[in-house]
């Protein structure tokens, strides 16, 4: 039995739990502390706790088995990251004043105090849960597989997700964004030595970087360009495009935004962000590599993780399973506090009316629990690729995009029918896209043609009821 990986692995969840432990102490842990902590985090853990969806399981498995099964549109998740930090230096500062101006501790928040009404903050809740399920579910697939490969069978994947899910809860219901601003830094730090020596070492294994691609190219021509199984040039625009929109719609990258000290936070974080991206391409030189090493995986996600094991000692096999158990535990228990937020502030509250901040902030805490649960019964029940489930997530987010742009930039130009109609249709469409398993409409992501219909129907209801409310007006004024 392989003892030193097991050991690794548990010892890092350990750590993990001392760092919540040790960031819960002397702070009185209201909802606003607990879930955007306080506003008072600078640069650094703003930067790592919106870093922390560049470096997750998805992209450690699902980027590499992307690379390993799928070839050239990989780059997508390249580009997307780009466009969402070009585009967060200029949406970003103006989410976090007007939140600050208001004290808002949520995404719904923000669209119901610029809407006016409680029900569309309702709404955006509920698509946000919806959303995050399946993203958090990508995490704890990959969490288990990491877990399940990395101690060499010994623990199953399903007891994997199960222990993965308690230490998840009860590590969020103690020390909320704090102690994942704390475990970020110890993430960050460890994927990165990770990653780098593998992207570097697997390839070498093959012959270099120049003898790997060309390997490749010759057992599969056209492996390395777009266009393989309907991913071509249209399909890699418009899913960047989605993605890059979507990126801060997540309820928990938005919320994360809440936490900045300053506005300026984020700009300076929007030149560095991009060029820490560029690590993920060692991820892709390893499942390159994989593909070599171990070939005919039917399961893409773990191309990395047999290569690893088939090419370095036990005892770093464990060290990447500690640093894929981060990589699901940072982003995990942002979704996991944000759902939970989300249920309390923007459902409980509004419905119920008159509950007090104690009772909201139990609430929050027991939803994490049960979000916990539910995930983990799609986890274990499911066979969906990460990225599969990762895109599906984005293809409900960022339905909110369009509102939101336009509440900021040209308020006069949304209605609060507008914004209701436009997040519907849109969801409607996902929802249609979903069931219909229809990944892709005339080339193009098909979460793209609903963002689209999406953004028209908001100015198109929006013109129309602003039209009615004139005209309501001037009756009544000439009456």
């Amino acid at each position: 039995m392989h003892t030193a990986p097991i050991v690794i692995i548990f010892g890092t969840i350990v750590i993990a739990l001392i760092l919540a432990v040790l960031s819960h102490r002397r702070k009185k842990m209201s909802l606003e502390q607990w879930s955007v902590g306080g506003r008072g985090f600078g640069v650094l853990f703003v930067f790592l706790l919106l870093a922390g969806e560049i470096y997750t399981t998805f992209t450690f498995l699902g980027g590499s088995g992307w690379a390993y099964g799928t070839g050239g549109p990989t780059a997508y998740i390249l580009a997307y990251g780009a466009v969402a930090y070009l585009l967060s230096y200029f949406l970003l500062p103006p989410v976090w004043r007007y939140a600050k101006e208001h004290n808002l501790i949520s995404q719904p928040d923000f669209f119901n105090k610029k809407f006016d009404s409680k029900w569309l903050g309702i709404l955006v809740a509920v698509v946000g849960v919806v959303a995050i399920v399946p993203y958090l579910q990508s995490q704890m697939t990959g969490l288990g597989l990491i877990v399940e490969t990395a101690s060499y069978g010994a623990i199953h994947q399903s007891v994997a997700i199960g222990i993965a899910m308690i230490v998840l809860a009860f590590y969020v219901t103690l020390s909320g964004i704090h102690g994942t601003a704390w475990t970020a830094v110890l993430k960050d730090i460890t994927i990165l030595t990770v990653v780098i020596i593998i992207g570097i070492a697997l390839p070498m294994h093959v012959g270099g970087f120049h003898a790997m691609f060309t390997k490749i190219n010759a057992e599969k021509p056209g492996f390395l360009t777009l266009g393989a199984k309907g991913m071509g040039v249209p399909w890699f625009i418009s899913t960047v495009a989605l993605t890059g929109l979507g990126f801060y719609m997540w309820p928990h990258a938005f919320g994360a935004v809440y936490t900045a000290k300053h506005e300026r936070v984020f700009r300076k974080n929007a030149i560095f962000l991009p060029l820490y991206q560029l690590i993920l391409l060692f991820v892709f030189f390893a499942g390159f590599a994989a593909i070599l090493i171990t070939p005919g995986l039917k399961n893409t996600n773990l191309a990395l993780l047999v290569a690893v094991q088939k090419v370095f000692p036990g005892w770093f096999v464990g060290i990447i399973g500690g640093a894929g158990v981060l990589t699901a535990i940072v982003p995990g228990s942002l979704m996991l506090m944000a759902a939970g937020t989300l249920i309390a502030e923007n459902i409980y509250r509004p419905i119920v009316g008159n509950a007090s901040p104690k009772q909201v902030q139990v609430v929050a805490r027991v939803m994490v629990w049960v979000v916990a649960a539910v995930t983990f019964l799609f986890s274990i029940h499911s066979n969906a690729a990460i990225v599969a489930l990762l895109l599906m997530g984005y293809n409900f987010v960022s339905q909110f995009f369009p509102t939101l742009l336009l509440s900021i930039f040209a308020r006069r130009a949304v209605s609060k029918p507008g914004a209701f109609a436009g997040i519907l249709v849109g969801v409607a469409m996902v929802v249609y896209f979903t069931m219909t398993k229809q990944s892709l409409v005339f080339g193009l992501n098909s979460g793209f043609w609903a963002l689209l219909v999406n953004f028209i129907v908001v100015l198109v209801v929006s013109a129309a009821t602003r039209d009615v409310s004139r005209n309501q007006v001037t009756s009544a004024a000439q009456s």
